[in-house]
């Protein structure tokens, strides 16, 4: 999550001459052009050649490609704190998904666990006023839903990938996604997505928000489902607005006691969700 929340800073400049569509594509591609040789230095070339690559474009553009694609909609017809809440609800879709397959059992603590990360979400991105019924609500549900059902396929229908295998095929897919979204609106007319106004000063900060926050931060990010699962791995999505209240300040930006607030209320959750009950021992018979 920390990988992750670097990158808010670097498209925040570079949205100032990037139309979202554009920047989002850009950034996959220059991460899967990095990924690809990784991948192939420390599996082989074999694994490349013998891997999934139609279900890894499929898990990856429908989890990753469409559900960002979904949530650029979603922010557009609604407002980022619209969509700050509905995504602060990921581990909802995480803890479903596990429970529909028979991978969880709901307990007393993981439910209250789960219900203080929800909160502390919405507390961390002051979004607790209701989110405006309609069609970008929708897309931002159904964007957090992609999301957590590609994660959790990544982990789950490429078991013998290596974690930076399973990041790059599934980013294949994401790219190839957006990349048709891309050709499709231009073939319509709808110049907006394809029209880029780069300076001089991008290169920096697009290779840092591609290769650091997406290639690094995904291949992290599938390493923690695997170790705990999408739902406990969705609950620290909510302490991302945290971390990114860390880095503005040292940027120069103030304290915000409510972004602190939200944190601590998912950090105990998270740990409330991860601890066991302690068994209780039995005294011995004389």
């Amino acid at each position: 999550m920390l990988t992750w929340a670097v990158a808010f800073p670097a498209a925040e400049y570079l949205l100032q001459g990037w139309p979202p569509l554009a920047l989002i594509t850009a950034r996959l591609a220059i991460g899967v052009a990095v990924l690809i040789p990784l991948w192939a230095w420390l599996d082989g070339p074999r694994t490349l050649a013998t891997a999934r690559w139609s279900r890894g474009i499929l898990v990856g553009g429908i989890g990753f490609g469409l559900g960002a694609f979904l949530l650029l909609v979603a922010q557009d017809l609604t407002d980022p704190v619209t969509v700050a809440l509905i995504a602060s609800c990921a581990p909802l879709a995480g803890t479903a998904l596990e429970v529909a397959n028979r991978r969880r059992r709901l307990t007393r603590r993981f439910m209250i666990g789960m219900s203080g990360s929800v909160i502390g979400g919405a507390v961390a991105t002051n979004s607790l006023s209701a989110a405006e019924i309609g069609p970008g609500a929708v897309c931002a549900v159904l964007s957090v839903l992609f999301f957590a059902w590609g994660s959790d396929r990544t982990v789950r229908d490429f078991p013998g990938l290596s974690a930076i295998g399973r990041t790059t095929i599934t980013l294949c897919g994401a790219l190839v996604a957006t990349a048709s979204i891309c050709i499709g609106a231009a073939i319509i007319g709808l110049d907006g997505p394809i029209t880029v106004s780069p300076r001089a000063g991008d290169i920096a900060p697009l290779l840092f928000y591609a290769v650091f926050s997406l290639a690094v931060s995904q291949a992290l990010w599938i390493v923690s489902v695997d170790r705990l699962g999408v739902a406990l791995a969705t609950f620290h999505i909510n302490v991302a607005p945290f971390y990114v209240m860390l880095i503005l300040l040292a940027t120069g930006q103030t304290w915000d006691w409510t972004k602190a607030a939200g944190a601590a209320i998912v950090g105990i959750g998270v740990v409330f969700a991860q601890s066991r009950p302690r068994a209780r021992i039995r005294p011995t018979p004389p």
